[in-house]
């Protein structure tokens, strides 16, 4: 049974797979990257979604002020959150380039600029990653409403 991303997970708080049973904080969250792998935990049982790929949530933070006006919106004290999955062949996003402080996906080399929505500055991806709205609860990251698009990439 793949567990895949729900809008219901409204509340939700995030876990870091070395850390499973501790929810992510603001101060687990690295400011200027890179950004931290998590996953959202089911508001109902606590257990973390890990079993698909398409749960795979990219936590960064930054200055607020560096932030585009739209991702700012959505973010948590300078902290923003992305699906991890490219949006051109659904490779899963892992690099970091430190220069740029953008997201890099190994497969074929697509950058996404976290600081404004993801917006694709490089390579064949199509679209953005799918963003997802935050909120902060006694220091504690949750999932504040569903994701911005459909995560992955579209189907031929």
């Amino acid at each position: 049974h793949v567990d895949r991303p729900r809008s219901a997970d409204r509340d939700s708080v995030f876990t870091v797979w070395e850390h499973e049973t501790r929810a992510v904080t603001l101060d687990d969250v690295p400011l200027d990257g890179p950004q931290l792998l998590a996953y959202p935990r089911d508001p109902a049982t606590g257990t973390p979604r890990e079993k698909s790929r398409l749960n795979q949530i990219l936590l960064v933070r930054f200055d607020p002020a560096q932030l585009s006006e739209e991702t700012r919106a959505v973010c948590v004290a300078g902290v923003v959150a992305y699906s991890g999955v490219c949006t051109h062949t659904g490779c899963s996003v892992t690099e970091w380039s430190v220069e740029a402080r953008n997201f890099l996906c190994p497969c074929h080399a697509s950058q996404f600029d976290p600081r404004d929505r993801a917006a694709v500055i490089g390579g064949p991806a199509p679209r953005p990653l799918p963003m997802l709205p935050l909120r902060l609860a006694d220091n504690t990251l949750k999932v504040a409403g569903p994701f911005s698009a459909r995560v992955g990439a579209k189907k031929k």
